[in-house]
C-alpha cells in the first residue's frame, strides 16, 4: 500500500495521470491501476474521473492532506534509525530572518535548550528570500520568517502572529512624535534596511513595491548597525516585529508604519518542508508559537 499512496500523491501534485507516470518512471495505465488497487483496499473512491480528466473526493482529499503527513512521519522515522545505526547526533538547523527586532525567537531557543539540553542549534539568518533558499535546498529545517508568497502544500505553514509593521526612528527627528508615521511622512527620509549585498536589490523593490516606500534606500550589515544609523540619523529603520529595543530606549522612538492612516500588518510564519517533519522541528515550532502568544 505504501508505494500505492506514494504514486496516488504523484497524481494529486501532477493534476495528471501521464505526468506523474513520467515522474515514477512506470506506464500510465500501471499508475492507474495501482490507484485503483488503493482504492479497492480502502473501499473508497479517491478520485472522480471525468474523460481524461479527474478531481478529488472529498474522501480523497482527507486522504491526500493526511497520506502526506503519514510518508513525512515514516520517511523521517526511516531517516532518525539509519543515523542511529551509524551512530549520528541530531542536530536541529533552525533560520530566521535578518533584522527581526523581537524577543520570542531567543526566548523559543532558551526554553527548547532547556527542554533538551543534549540537542545541538545550528542556527543562521538572512532575507526573505535567503532563508527560502536555505529551506528549499535542505540546508536548514525550519524557518521564522515574514510571509511573502503563497501557501505551498510542499510546506507546512504555521501563522505565528499577524503583526503590525513598525520603523524606528530618531526620538531627536519631530516624525516621532507622530502617532502613526505614513509611508507619505518618510519621503524625504532615508530608508535603512538590514540586507546582504545579494539581496539588497530585492529587499529594496519589497518595500518600494509592497510598502509604498519612495525613500533613498541605504543598507546595513546587521540589526545593530541599523540602529546606531538611527541614533544617528542617518534615516529610518522598518523592524520586524517584537517589543523596542530596551538598549535605545531613550533615542530610538518606535512607532506604527500606516498607509492612508491605517497600520500595515504583515504575517509571521514558521516554515519546514513537509518531508521533513520531525519531533524537534514540530515541537521547537509549538514552542515559537507559544512565545507569539504570550
Amino acid at each position: 500500500m505504501l508505494k500505492q499512496i506514494k504514486y496516488f500523491q504523484a497524481v494529486v501534485r501532477a493534476g495528471s495521470f501521464s505526468e506523474a507516470a513520467e515522474q515514477c518512471y512506470i506506464s500510465q495505465s500501471a499508475i492507474s491501476q495501482q490507484i485503483q488497487a488503493l482504492e479497492r483496499e480502502l473501499g473508497v473512491v479517491l478520485l472522480k474521473r471525468e474523460n481524461r480528466r479527474f478531481s478529488l473526493t472529498p474522501a480523497g482529499e482527507h486522504f491526500y492532506r493526511k497520506s502526506l503527513i503519514l510518508i513525512a512521519d515514516l520517511e523521517r522515522l526511516c531517516r532518525e534509525t539509519a543515523g542511529i545505526a551509524r551512530g549520528e547526533d541530531y542536530t536541529l538547523r533552525i533560520g530566521y530572518i535578518k533584522g527581526y527586532g523581537g524577543a520570542e525567537f531567543q526566548k523559543a531557543v532558551v526554553e527548547f535548550t532547556a527542554k533538551h539540553p543534549d540537542v545541538p542549534l545550528d542556527m543562521k539568518t538572512g532575507n526573505h528570500e535567503d532563508l527560502y533558499e536555505l529551506l528549499r535546498t535542505d540546508q536548514v529545517d525550519l524557518v521564522l520568517n515574514d510571509q511573502r508568497r503563497a501557501f505551498s502544500d510542499e510546506y507546512v505553514n504555521i501563522v505565528l502572529s499577524e503583526i503590525g509593521c513598525n520603523i524606528e526612528i530618531s526620538s531627536r527627528n519631530p516624525i516621532g512624535a507622530l502617532e502613526c508615521v505614513n509611508v507619505d511622512d518618510l519621503r524625504n527620509t532615508p530608508c535603512i534596511l538590514v540586507a546582504s549585498k545579494e539581496q539588497r536589490e530585492n529587499e529594496e523593490s519589497h518595500y518600494h513595491e509592497i510598502y509604498g516606500i519612495d525613500s533613498e534606500f541605504v543598507f546595513a550589515e546587521n540589526l545593530e548597525e541599523a540602529r546606531l544609523m538611527v541614533v544617528s540619523g542617518r534615516g529610518f529603520l522598518p523592524i520586524e516585529g517584537g517589543s523596542a529595543p530596551v538598549q535605545f530606549a531613550e533615542t530610538i522612538a518606535r512607532r506604527p508604519l500606516c498607509r492612508n492612516g491605517k497600520p500595515i500588518r504583515r504575517n509571521y510564519c514558521a516554515f519546514w518542508k513537509v518531508n521533513n517533519s520531525g519531533y524537534y522541528i514540530e515541537e521547537f515550532a509549538e514552542i515559537l508559537k507559544a512565545q507569539f502568544v504570550k
